[in-house]
This record gives C-alpha cells, structure tokens and sequence, in this order.
C-alpha cells in the first residue's frame, strides 16, 4: 500500500492506463508544478479483448522505455475505472495494482467515461454540457452526466445510471450527447486525464478492496446464475 499521504494528484511523471473498450490506450503525463497543465510526454493505443495475448504489458514497457523511464521513475499510476468491458477494465486495474504494490505508488481511479469527452484541434474540450453513452447490452447504455468548465477542466455533473437506448435523448436533457461506439469513432483515451484538472476526488484509492465500476456482471457470472437460480459465490 502507498504510504506518503497525497491528498491531492502527484506532479509527475504518471501513467495513466484506460481500458473500457476494446479500443484501450496508455499515456504518460507530467508536469512542473500541481498548478500547472499536464503535459502529454506519449502515449499509445492498445487493442484490448481480442484474443489471448497480453498486448497491455508489453506497450507500457515500450511507453517507458521510449520516455526513458522504469515503473521506479513513476510517481503515481491512474486507471480508467469504467464501467465498461469486464475483462478489460478487470486486466487493466490487475496491471495497475500490480505496479503500485511493486513500487509503492498511489493510484488514481478516473471514471472513464469523461475520457470520451473529444478535444478540439486547438487542444481541450469544448465547454458545456454533456451526456455520454456506452452500449451496456440487453438494449440498455451506461450514460453520465459531464460538464466542461470555461477553462477546459472536465467534471463530474451528475450520477452515473444505466438507462434504456430509447431514452437517452430524454436523458441528455439538452445536453450535447456523446456515444462511445466503433461506428462512432469515439472512446475513452487516456491522455484525456489530463483535462480531469484537480484528481483529489479519484484517489488514492485503497488498492486492497479497489475494483472498477463495471455497470453490470459479467454474461457469464449472470448465465451461471440464472442457470443455478443463486448469487454466484464469491470464493
């Protein structure tokens, strides 16, 4: 467990890893000082879910390697903490537990979906209010209220709820809705925690009982219990 008390978000550098979907991404951030923007050093996707092959591991050694870094030179680690894919928000936080129990670093969990909200070329998002959606399957989307300040800092604006695909409109309420899908060409990136400004309210977080915010049971735990008619056991 970290033992230095950060009440508020490290300076740097820190690596962020976001896996939601299937189209996962890395990022290493820095910066001078905690008033300072973050800095994007680099960053890199990663196609997450499809197949065996661990492809996360070996793009953060390459991510450090070409910033010239060790998993020691980090001064804190954040994960996208959904919800999301099961198994890929489940490989990612593993990876991000593992790191930080082997180098003693903090660890930030950011709600990935205000890493959807897209950026103009000019750098930031656009302000105002939005809702964004994620395919929560059996016809329902993950749908979270967001807002960008004046000053391009993405926030929180609401509870996150699953709600019916119909009612998304009536969901958005006037706000600019933002669908996370392959068709879409829109998804959480992980260089977007740089606009998340002041992460005090995403960590630390206690790495023994963190997990992420996966919206719903994986289709196997809900197929074995429907099958079984009991909650499935937790060990």
């Amino acid at each position: 467990m970290p033992t230095l008390p950060f009440s508020v978000a490290p300076i740097g550098p820190v690596l962020v890893i976001e896996a939601a979907t299937s189209a996962g991404s890395i990022a290493l951030l820095e910066r001078e000082d905690r008033a300072d923007p973050w800095r994007v050093v680099s960053e890199a996707a990663v196609s997450m879910g499809s197949g065996r092959e661990d492809l996360l591991t070996p793009a953060i050694s390459a991510l450090l390697a070409g910033a010239g870094l060790s998993p020691a030179g980090l001064s804190a680690l954040a994960c996208g903490a959904g919800p999301g894919s099961f198994t890929s928000l489940r490989i990612a936080a593993a990876l991000t537990k593992g790191l930080a129990f082997s180098r003693d670093l903090p660890v930030f969990a950011l709600p990935s979906l205000l890493l959807a909200i897209p950026s103009t070329p000019a750098g930031g998002p656009p302000p105002g209010r939005y809702l964004v959606a994620l395919d929560a399957l059996r016809g329902e989307c993950f749908a979270q209220p967001v807002a960008v300040t004046p000053d391009q800092r993405v926030l929180v604006d609401g509870a996150a709820a699953r709600v019916p695909r119909e009612a998304l409109a009536e969901t958005a309420d006037g706000a600019a809705l933002v669908e996370i899908a392959v068709e879409t060409g829109v998804h959480p990136v992980a260089s977007a925690a740089r606009w998340l400004g002041d992460w005090s309210s995403y960590g630390p977080v206690a790495l023994d009982g963190w997990e992420p915010t996966y919206g719903r049971l994986a289709e196997a735990q809900v197929k074995w219990e429907a099958t079984h008619g009991r909650p499935l056991p937790a060990s």
